[in-house]
């Protein structure tokens, strides 16, 4: 399973902001901020900060992809 952040990213282009202004605006690390670049997951009260700060939801920020391997 892999978490796509492309709508988070798409969000920061519409709301004029750099990755770096999201960590003054939300008190994330920077490190945070990779993982979610690297794909990686986060808790969600990461996600939350950011909702929060960018009046969105959820799913304005993430999509789930699905692994290719067959079971």
């Amino acid at each position: 399973m892999a978490i796509s952040y492309n709508g988070l990213w798409k969000q920061l282009i519409d709301h004029g902001m750099k990755k770096g202004d999201l960590c003054a605006k939300t008190g994330l690390s920077s490190s945070t901020i990779a993982k979610m670049t690297n794909c990686e997951s986060v808790k969600l009260s990461v996600l939350e900060k950011i909702c929060k700060e960018l009046d969105c939801n959820f799913g304005d920020l993430i999509d789930y992809v699905p692994d290719n391997k067959e079971k």
